[in-house]
């Protein structure tokens, strides 16, 4: 899971290193990108990789769209406003998802066959397991790569560092916003295709990543795409082996608690995460 959490943290903090907006509605579009791959998958009958491209674009073009109609009106505004339209989403996506697919669960068509793999007498590995793995750190690594070495990537990391330079160099700001939210919306289909296989797929269940995704995000650094990679991998690992050594000692399930203590005890020690920007301010 712990790869899962840093997918779904890149298209946050993606968000957030360029237009400074916190999205509360980022596990909801996780969720939602989950059933538009399923909906492409079954009703439209496209093989799989093609209904993950289908989604991926439908949504890139509905990243552009929420960027340009929801999101650039309220540049300037107080930063609440931007919070609570982006909780406004959130529970406008999560309507749309009970309406169209109601509260069931539903699976992704058989990729491969699941059949443990035995490695020795004690490790069994699932096929779907590592090929999720493997699928998020393809995704991972096609990120990193669009960031350090495509113009476009390259423009966004600027406008990320320091708007007002970057706006002299000639590179336009509205533009990059626009392909940050659709970069980061894109990524959310990849993450919650992911989810959708390691679990059943249900709207509350996807959209619970979401919670997730925020002490990976802040523990790593909010505008680190490095650290919200780590941060991800280190809830992950923190929250299985709690699930399974501290859960069965005190009888009690401690494993959704685990990730937000250290969010808290990271904070209390580094206030801009592991890997974020410290920012000092004359006062």
């Amino acid at each position: 899971m712990g790869s899962v959490y840093s997918l779904a943290a890149l298209g946050f903090v993606l968000i957030y290193k360029s237009s400074r907006v916190i999205n509360f509605a980022h596990g909801d579009f996780v969720a939602l990108g989950a059933f538009i791959v399923l909906w492409y998958a079954t009703a439209a009958g496209l093989p799989l990789a093609a209904a993950l491209i289908a989604a991926g674009a439908t949504f890139f073009l509905l990243g552009l769209a929420i960027e340009r109609a929801v999101l650039r009106p309220l540049i300037g505004k107080p930063i609440i406003s931007v919070i609570m339209v982006t909780v406004g989403l959130s529970s406008i996506l999560k309507g749309l998802m009970y309406l169209v697919w109601g509260p069931g669960y539903f699976r992704f068509p058989a990729l491969i066959e699941d059949v443990p793999i035995s490695v020795g007498d004690l490790i069994y590995l699932s096929p779907v397991q590592l090929l999720a793995v493997g699928l998020s750190a393809a995704f991972l690594v096609a990120f990193s790569l669009f960031f350090r070495r495509s113009q476009t990537g390259i423009s966004m990391r600027a406008v990320a560092d320091d708007q007002q330079a970057a706006l002299a160099l000639g590179v336009s700001v509205r533009r990059v916003f626009a392909l940050a939210w659709g970069v980061a919306l894109a990524s959310a289909v990849a993450s919650g295709y992911v989810v959708g296989n390691l679990t059943n797929l249900s709207t509350d269940g996807v959209s619970a990543i979401g919670l997730l995704v925020f002490p990976a995000a802040i523990v790593g650094g909010l505008d680190s795409i490095p650290g919200a990679i780590l941060g991800g991998m280190l809830i992950g690992i923190l929250e299985n082996l709690t699930a399974g050594y501290l859960d069965p000692l005190i009888g009690v399930s401690l494993r959704q608690v685990v990730p937000f203590l250290v969010l808290v005890a990271i904070i209390m020690a580094r206030p801009y995460g592991l890997f974020g920007t410290v920012e000092i301010e004359r006062v």
